[in-house]
């Protein structure tokens, strides 16, 4: 397989950086042991006395049943603290997700934190075009534009729904974009059995089938409908990436005051007990498989019912959640850059930049939607994805740490520049200005006659020419012909085994 360029720089010291964010500052802990404890013994409580509903799965509640819980219907019961006992005598702590490119495999958990994309929107948007339902051209686009962010180490999964494509089919077509068009990471496809077969089918082939059954390769989100339910959807993808040996982050998607409560703790405790149950089920399908505790917990309006983002009280509960995540022992998936605003405007930034660094000091190890994220997740932005990243990138300067290098301490800069002397053309600068201090590709820093006189464009403007010009300069990591043959057999097979679905 050919190995891609690297796209960044290092920042520490002279090593080179890794394919994803070392954490060198944090956690920030926002919970007391007691606190910690208090959430802990309320989710068991919720497991073991409300109990958590498996629909539509038979086979999910023979499972726990032969484990020994309590089922009645289709509601699950859980002796206290079994969950925990379960996950933490056999699911690891951390693990890699490889890449078809070596360089960029990735490692989950502990401090390393992977940046993931937009994941979902139906609908794009960008300066030139608007606001617009999303093609399969619109998808590739964002595949190569992330390759091409060096802020960003994963290409993620449904960057944005390709709606001009069979809505029963295009997930073949979107696995393949990642495929073809970026050597990073990946994610499988979600929803249902089938189509995270299809996933596996298709990694495989990439992989090679004696690889892959010993290694992650692909990655799965599945989703409580909370409170307390997993439809069979979300269990089929589950129970399919857990029989392969490949990671499944358990999340529940809450909105408090509709989905969970209306108060931190008590969304909390039902988050946990909701990843609890599905961990559990993870470690009782195939004990070791990589699996993460999950958490999509946010706000929502007490006015108008509409999800809210960048709230201090969405940033309580990701801080506690990293928590609860490390007492558990398993590495920590949730968001990023969410924001309700329909522009990449003031608003988009500010609930953007609050949520990423949420979940950042939380010790989130891998972070969905890390770019591009507008209106409530309806839309993926090209000029919110390249604002993003410029956030990205800061925010991962700050959390590498400060540099202490012997080089980065400068005692021989400070004694040859001497008292009342500038550094501006000593040595030490020289050999440093293009390193020493992070340097955005959005923000204008000059005067306001120059502003004027190259255009006066604000930083959406800015953000639509770079996101061009990155397009323009893409670099094709390639694939191997043979291996690109074989994909497209698959999916022209399995595309002419059933008929078209809706588009929509």
């Amino acid at each position: 397989m050919r190995r891609g360029k690297r796209h960044g720089r290092s920042s520490i010291g002279t090593a080179p950086r890794a394919p994803w964010l070392d954490r060198r500052i944090g956690p920030l802990p926002i919970l007391s042991e007691e606190g910690l404890e208090i959430i802990e013994d309320n989710a068991d409580r919720i497991l073991a006395e409300t109990g958590m509903e498996f629909h539509d799965d038979p086979e999910l509640l023979e499972i726990f049943a032969a484990a020994g819980c309590e089922v009645t219907g289709t509601r699950v019961r859980f002796a206290p603290g079994f969950c925990r006992a379960t996950i933490q005598a056999t699911a690891p702590s951390q693990f890699a997700q490889h890449a078809r490119n070596p360089a960029n495999t990735v490692q989950i958990g502990g401090s390393a934190t992977v940046l993931c994309p937009s994941w979902g929107p139906p609908f794009v948007h960008d300066l030139d075009r608007g606001r617009r339902y999303a093609t399969y051209q619109d998808f590739t686009d964002l595949v190569k534009l992330h390759q091409m962010i060096p802020w960003l180490h994963h290409s993620g999964g449904v960057v944005c729904e390709p709606v001009d494509l069979p809505a029963n089919k295009r997930h073949l077509d979107m696995l393949y974009a990642h495929i073809r068009w970026s050597d990073r990471p990946f994610m499988g496809a979600f929803i249902g059995a089938e189509r995270a077969g299809h996933a596996l089918d298709m990694a495989r082939i990439l992989f090679g089938e004696a690889f892959m059954a010993e290694n992650p390769v692909l990655y799965c989100v599945s989703n409580t409908n909370a409170p307390l339910v997993m439809d069979a959807n979300m269990s089929g993808a589950l129970k399919t990436y857990a029989r392969a040996g490949q990671p499944v982050a358990c999340t529940p998607w809450t909105l408090t005051g509709a989905m969970s409560p209306s108060t931190v703790a008590g969304t909390l405790a039902q988050v946990l007990a909701e990843a609890l149950a599905c961990l559990t089920l993870v470690q009782l399908i195939k004990p070791g498989a990589p699996c993460l505790m999950g958490s999509f917990a946010s706000t929502m309006s007490m006015q108008s019912g509409a999800p809210t983002f960048g709230t201090p009280e969405a940033g309580q509960m990701i801080l506690a959640a990293g928590q609860l995540a490390r007492r558990l022992g398993v590495p920590l998936h949730s968001v990023g850059t969410l924001s309700a605003s329909k522009l990449p405007d003031a608003q988009s930034q500010q609930e953007a930049t609050w949520g990423l660094m949420m979940a950042l000091f939380a010790g989130v190890n891998v972070v969905n939607h890390a770019t591009g994220w507008l209106e409530g997740g309806l839309v993926t932005g090209f000029e919110k994805t390249m604002i993003d990243a410029d956030l990205c990138g800061k925010l991962m300067r700050f959390f590498e740490g400060i540099d202490l290098s012997e080089n980065a301490q400068a005692m021989g800069a400070i004694a040859a520049t001497g008292p009342g002397r500038h550094f501006l053309g000593s040595e030490h600068t020289q050999n440093n200005f293009l390193t020493a201090l992070f340097r955005p590709d959005l923000p204008d820093n000059n005067s306001y006659e120059q502003w004027l006189s190259e255009g006066g464009r604000d930083m959406s403007q800015r953000a639509n020419a770079l996101w061009k010009a990155r397009l323009e300069a893409y670099e094709d990591p390639g694939l191997d012909p043979a291996i690109d043959a074989a994909l497209k057999d698959y999916i022209a097979r399995r595309k002419l085994e059933v008929a078209d679905a809706d588009y929509f």
